[in-house]
């Protein structure tokens, strides 16, 4: 089929004159009338009934748009695709990471980033959510992992992983503990803004319960040395045990009566166009959140 009375058709179909079609075609109307004549015998399909006050679609017609509309499409697809894969992006992307993401992911966030666009850069800025969130929005990221964001009208974000909850501690531990009991040990937490402590927080004090935080440390390291020392227990996301360096393991309890999980996102600003840049560094995100913390739930 003939892309260029393809084009013709649809410029007819969508002014409903063929003179009209023709003075923004830059042609004279006989000769387009000749084009889409040849398009219907190609067709084998009558396109349009004239009218007085033009041209109307009939049904072959109207189906003919519909395709034609679709493979337009793909084809401006598939030269902006071409377009991209004649040029190796330049550029910058910069990506915020909380700090435990960061020590797990960035490594090979930047390497494989390197990797595939040698020409450009990436900047990986580490804060904690609610401060990323915030640097997201004022334009200063282009993309963000966080930690239980609150949900914006400005931003996409996607969750990647839920990741239960548990107690550490060098103390015995029951198997399971609820959250009451949780409340009521010795704890070292990150202070607030924490994500996690936020999360906590929003669970107990419905219940009518208050934690019990007798330090407030916001390096897990260093929560985890605390740990292991006996000076506390903690309540971290389980995939925090790969980071424990001190020996014999602690003793881990599941939290029910509620279980709480963690929710782990990645954002980008909604009026923000996606780059190539942009959408590689999201894919990658995904990739490695899977592999890093996929042992904990799936969204859902």
């Amino acid at each position: 089929m003939d892309l260029k009375r393809l084009e013709y058709f649809v410029a007819v179909a969508e002014a409903g004159s063929f003179s009209q079609a023709a003075a923004s075609l830059h042609m004279s109307q006989p000769a387009l009338s000749q084009q889409v004549a040849l398009l219907e015998q190609e067709t084998g399909q009558r396109l349009f009934n004239r009218t007085g006050r033009g041209v109307e679609l009939t049904d072959a017609g109207q189906s003919l748009l519909t395709h034609a509309r679709g493979i337009f499409e793909l084809a401006d697809r598939a030269r902006a695709d071409m377009r991209e894969r004649q040029l190796t992006p330049s550029g910058r992307i910069t990506i915020g990471l909380p700090p435990r993401v960061a020590h797990a992911m960035t490594a090979d966030l930047v390497e494989r980033f390197r990797a595939e666009f040698p020409e450009a850069a990436i900047s990986v800025a580490e804060g904690l959510s609610v401060r990323l969130r915030e640097w997201l929005i004022a334009g200063r990221l282009d993309v963000a992992v966080l930690f239980d964001p609150l949900d914006s009208p400005l931003l996409h974000m996607e969750t990647l992983v839920r990741e239960p909850l548990v107690v550490m501690a060098r103390m015995p531990l029951p198997p399971r503990m609820r959250l009451a009991e949780v409340a009521a040990l010795p704890l070292v937490l990150p202070s607030r803004p924490n994500a996690l402590r936020q999360l906590l927080e929003k669970e107990v004090q419905p219940k009518g319960l208050q934690l019990k935080v007798v330090a407030e440390v916001d390096s897990i390291q260093t929560v985890l040395s605390l740990v292991a020392r006996g000076v506390a227990s903690t309540v971290l996301p389980a995939s925090s045990m790969r980071e424990w360096i001190h020996g014999e393991p602690p003793n881990i309890a599941a939290i029910h009566a509620p279980a709480i999980r963690n929710r782990l996102c990645i954002a980008v600003p909604k009026a923000r166009p996606a780059s190539r840049l942009s959408r590689f560094v999201v894919q990658l995100t995904r990739e490695l959140a899977e592999r890093h913390y996929g042992s904990g739930a799936k969204p859902h």
